[in-house]
Formats: structure tokens, sequence, C-alpha cells
């Protein structure tokens, strides 16, 4: 399906600040709502050393300083999907800000296929209850009075969301950048044949629409980007522009997927990430641990 649940308005345009973190070359966004001091923040990091166990917060805090020196209101802490390859800082700032926290409706599929990776008891819930809000096709929120859409784009994970702000898009691991292709869809739950479908709903929003990624390699050595265009997309992306066809896609993807070796940080990531950024709970001697399932992934 590539029909557009709601009319754009690409006159409206959010401001929008990137930071960007190194270690898991993760883009986390500021959007601010043009007509007041309302904010959201978009997949946001917690930083992990984790040969040693060592969470930390620098990334996080830089976005927090950022807020607070600007004076804005944090509405919104936004994930537009579980991620493999970071740790989710929402709820760290969330109890230094406040906000509400939204992640789609398909949150329940990850959860229940992990929790039985990660052989998790029944005291953790499936049903998406650690998020504030679950977005399902065609929803939308406010930022102030800037009116986010939100459009259903699996195929790298069951849930990952697209978020429309005005003229700015907000892709997840949807897409890269033109030179950067698309994402994996090998995951447990994706699906190469969603994915093109999902990127083809992306793309028959209009070709001036911004598009922010949620990830950047740098490929062949260019300097880290993160927003390109529509238009861009369609006519440059190396995996899916110029016409290529579902099939085509499909193959190279799947051919492409079998070469790549799991992220470093899926294991904690994963434990993290399905309880919206939480730690797991303590054990009987009040310490954490995550799990390392043995041939589990």
């Amino acid at each position: 399906m590539t029909t557009i649940p709601f009319t754009t308005d690409l006159t409206i345009k959010p401001e929008v600040t990137a930071f960007f973190d190194a270690p898991t070359n993760t883009i986390s966004y500021v959007v601010k709502d043009p007509n007041s001091m309302a904010c959201a923040v978009i997949d946001s990091v917690m930083d992990i050393d984790y040969a040693a166990g060592r969470i930390t917060y620098d990334g996080a805090d830089a976005i927090i300083a950022y807020i607070e020196q600007h004076q804005l209101k944090l509405e919104w802490l936004i994930e537009t999907h579980v991620h493999a390859d970071h740790l989710s800082g929402a709820p760290y700032i969330q109890g230094k800000l406040g906000g509400k926290l939204g992640i789609g409706e398909n949150i329940k599929i990850v959860q229940e296929t992990f929790g039985k990776v990660f052989n998790e008891g029944t005291e953790f819930q499936r049903d998406g209850s650690q998020f504030d809000r679950l977005f399902t096709d065609g929803d939308s929120y406010q930022i102030g009075g800037l009116t986010v859409h939100v459009m259903h784009t699996p195929g790298h994970t069951p849930a990952c969301m697209t978020h429309v702000a005005g003229d700015a898009a907000f892709v997840g691991d949807t897409l890269f950048m033109p030179d950067g292709g698309s994402a994996r869809a090998d995951f447990p739950g994706g699906d190469a044949r969603t994915l093109y479908r999902s990127i083809q709903r992306v793309l028959s929003l209009p070709r001036e629409m911004r598009l922010f990624m949620c990830h950047d390699y740098g490929p062949n050595g260019r300097e880290i980007q993160w927003e390109t265009t529509v238009g861009d997309e369609i006519d440059h992306n190396i995996h899916i522009g110029q016409g290529t066809d579902e099939d085509s896609f499909v193959a190279m993807r799947e051919a492409r997927d079998a070469t790549l070796a799991m992220p470093k940080l899926i294991i904690p990531a994963l434990q993290v990430n399905m309880r919206a950024g939480q730690l797991p709970p303590k054990g009987p001697d009040g310490k954490t641990y995550l799990k390392v399932p043995v041939n589990g992934l």
C-alpha cells in the first residue's frame, strides 16, 4: 500500500537540530514547532561501554543541555522503531524534562519475539505498556501547534514508523542517504519485500519533502550526512532509485543481508529498547544484568 493516510503541508517548516553519536553512527533529533517553544526528541541514545558493562549519558545530556539552553518545552520522545544498534536514552531524558514516550503499536510483536529469545519471565509485559503512546498507521500527535503524522513503514522491523511533520519526515532505518541505500531486513520480523513497499510509500511523499536519517556511515569516506529529499532518493538511491523493481530489490537485499554481521550492540540494545529504554529489573543481589542467548539470534 503506497497511499499516504494524511495530507502533507510543505509550507510548515519545523526547526530540526541533529546530534550525531559517533560510536553507533546514530543521528538523534530535536524537532521544534516553528510557532512555539514546544519540541520533540527523536531516537535518542544512551551510551554503553559493552566490554566494561558501563552505562553513561553524555549524548543524552547534550540533548538535555540544548533544550534547556534554548528554553524549549519537551512534549514527546519518539522511537522510530526498536533499535538493534544503540540503546535508547529516552527514559533518562524523560526523567529530566518530562514528555511522553511513543512508538509504533507493533512493538508488541517485537516484545513477543524477543521476550522468547531472552527467556523473559511473565513479569515482562508484552503489551507495549512501557510506552505512553502506541501509534497506528495514520495517527497524529501535536508538538505545540505542529501536527505530526505517523505512517507505518515496516520491513526493517515490524514496528518501524515514519513521522512526518510539515516538510520534514523522519524515516528511522527504512532508508539511508542515497549513496547508503537501504537498511537490512533480516532481523526477526523483518522482510525485504515488505521493506520495498514501505520505501515506495515514503517515496510517494512530495519530492521536496526533507528526509532525515537515523544512521549514516559515511560511504567511501565522505563526511557524515543525515538530510536529503524524496526527490534525491528517487533519482539517486543506489538500492531503490531510478525505478528499481520489487523483485530486483528483494534479490539484492537478501543477498546483501546474508553477508552482514550482527550489530555489535544488538544483545544489550534489544533487551533495553523493548523495555522502552529501561534496563532489565535488578537481580536478588541488587545488580542489573544483561543476558547473552547462546546461538539464539
